[in-house]
């Protein structure tokens, strides 16, 4: 199995052959978080927390400039953001859907005993913990609130 660092230079020598500008341009920037790490006196490869934690550092910052695009009405820069953020996610592991989180917020809400929205700070921990880097964590904390709004109306 090849490291991240390993897929990212083979991918990015493919890109550019290819001639694929938006790939070649993101691989780079992911190549630069690994450097980066490289350089920073760790003495080690990134192991595979720190590969999904840059991954989704780089997703989330895809994520908030098309936000940012959107709101602005500039979709064609919105558009290069999506086309970055689906070639990262390539190398995420397979992203959970809504349904999925939703039942597992659900499992854990009940496994902790949460009532209500005041009880967010004993659900979030644990559920990010086992969805570190296969959910968007604005989306886990949304459908939690979803979930606590609703047992506290009841």
């Amino acid at each position: 199995i090849m490291n991240l660092k390993d897929k990212i230079n083979e991918d990015l020598k493919n890109a550019m052959k290819a001639g694929d500008k938006i790939k070649t341009e993101t691989l780079r920037s992911l190549r630069a978080i690994i450097i980066e790490f490289d350089k920073s006196g760790a003495g080690r490869e990134m192991n595979a927390d720190e590969e999904i934690k840059a991954l989704t550092s780089s997703a989330k910052k895809r994520r908030e400039a098309i936000e940012l695009y959107d709101a602005n009405n500039r979709p064609e820069l919105a558009e290069k953001e999506r086309q970055e953020l689906a070639i990262i996610q390539e190398y995420l592991p397979q992203q959970l859907t809504r349904e999925e989180i939703s039942a597992r917020a659900a499992a854990i809400i009940s496994e902790v005993g949460a009532a209500g929205p005041h009880d967010s700070n004993k659900v979030m921990p644990a559920l990010m913990k086992e969805m570190k880097g296969k959910a968007d964590g604005k989306l886990v904390q949304e459908i939690v609130r979803e979930q606590l709004s609703a047992l506290a109306s009841k």
